[in-house]
């Protein structure tokens, strides 16, 4: 067959082909736009009516945490799609409203609007006889597709921690928070260190009576700038990827302490392992100021009074619990669910190593650089799985790959469910260039 020809074969082939995307949030979208360019039929299925999912302030698909003062944590630049930049004007960390704008714009750009079906549930996925899958909707109805990706998020169902049902006074996850104005006058305890927690703590000390945070683990705040420009600049170009990791954590106490200290000083722990960045340009202003102090983690709670395991107690209004998220996929069976424990049991983070045609995108927390910006990187890999244009091992090879990067995962990182979603990008993005090269060899 002529080339022309053949390539106009493939291209009818791909276009026959239809594939669910579930979720119309940064990675629901870079989804479709990926699997579009490589000429498939796509169809992306929406809970709220809003474009950006957990960029969408008040988003009535019920699944953002966004708080009115949410920014980006990472530069812009890096967080942005590859080929797709913020605009010029846009600040270094954009807030909430400036994503869901870029995310709206992106989807204009490439033409995806029309492909989502907004206000719509899915049900239930499942396989076929004919392997491919049946998307069951909340209306009754059912649609058949050649293969799905599910991009749902994984920031929707609140991990609770035992103390909220024994504290009497007011609590609320940090999914739940939107303004400090609730909390004017009140003594509040925020349980966490991660990026919500500081992000909160922060937001509410200047109307509070007190803000306490309980460091549960040890941790190490990274300042948002350094030598006039973001620090991961700085970190990008001190570490590399092959540098052994007690280099560069000596890299990161370095930078930290000459920005605020040693963490000791301010009631926290400085980890020996590796942790999750974390920080807020003003947290640390706060503590100089005597608005937020710290305590280790709670031994026990009654009533509205709470004992720390340092043998100090206090007594508080309010609990905010900023203690991450379960990954809630409700339309998937037992059977097809990927989820164990805290973990996923999928190879590369996508591919699920049972049911050919199921894929998964955005469920990882970057150890730095931006989410957005990873999610193109996988949707490109499952285009090009999709199409044929690139293979995978054997199913025992997958999940014996599975079960080596949970290893070294835990042998890397505190054993916290937070960080069963734990990517670091170099490492990730190497990985998938050695699927490319694999699936390139074997042909």
């Amino acid at each position: 067959m002529e080339p022309r020809l053949a390539a106009a074969a493939m291209s009818s082939a791909a276009a026959a082909r239809r594939i669910a995307v579930i979720g119309a949030g940064a990675a629901g979208l870079s989804a479709a736009r990926h699997l579009v360019q490589a000429g498939l039929a796509v169809r992306v299925f929406e809970l709220g009516s809003q474009i950006g999912g957990l960029w969408v302030y008040e988003n009535d698909n019920g699944q953002s945490p966004a708080y009115a003062s949410l920014h980006l944590n990472s530069e812009n630049r890096v967080t942005a799609y590859r080929d797709f930049p913020f605009p010029a004007d846009t600040p270094l960390y954009p807030d909430h409203a400036a994503v869901a704008r870029y995310l709206e714009s992106y989807a204009d750009t490439f033409g995806l609007r029309d492909l989502i079906r907004f206000r719509t549930r899915v049900a239930a996925v499942e396989q076929d006889g004919s392997g491919g899958w049946t998307v069951r909707l909340g209306d009754g109805s059912a649609e058949h597709f050649d293969a799905v990706v599910v991009a749902s998020g994984h920031q929707g169902v609140p991990r609770h921690p035992p103390i909220a049902k024994r504290f009497t006074g007011d609590y609320l996850h940090s999914h739940s928070y939107r303004t400090p104005e609730p909390f004017r006058g009140k003594h509040v305890l925020v349980v966490g260190v991660g990026n919500s927690a500081c992000d909160i703590a922060a937001d509410i000390c200047a109307i509070t009576a007190s803000v306490t945070m309980v460091a549960r683990s040890a941790v190490l705040f990274m300042p948002r700038m350094f030598l006039g420009v973001p620090t991961a600049r700085i970190l990008a170009k001190l570490e590399s990827r092959w540098m052994p990791w007690a280099i560069r954590r000596t890299i990161r106490e370095t930078i930290a302490r000459i920005a605020h200290g040693r963490m000791e000083q301010w009631g926290f722990v400085t980890p020996k392992q590796r942790t999750h960045p974390a920080g807020h340009h003003l947290l640390m202003a706060q503590f100089i100021w005597g608005r937020i102090s710290a305590r280790p983690g709670i031994a026990s709670v009654s009533g509205d009074e709470v004992c720390f395991v340092d043998g100090t107690r206090g007594r508080y209004d309010t609990i905010i619990a900023a203690t991450g998220y379960e990954i809630d996929l409700p339309f998937l069976s037992a059977a097809l669910s990927p989820v164990r424990g805290h973990w996923l049991n999928l190879y590369r983070r996508v591919v699920h190593p049972d049911a050919p045609g199921l894929y998964f995108m955005g469920f990882f927390n970057v150890t730095g650089g931006g989410n957005i910006r990873m999610m193109d990187d996988q949707a490109e890999w499952v285009a090009n799985l999709v199409t044929g244009k690139v293979g995978l091992p054997s199913q025992p090879a997958m999940q014996a790959g599975i079960g080596r990067e949970q290893a070294r995962i835990a042998a890397l990182y505190p054993d916290s469910p937070r960080y069963g979603l734990e990517l670091d990008p170099q490492e990730y993005r190497a990985a998938l260039a050695t699927e490319r090269r694999r699936a390139t060899a074997a042909k």
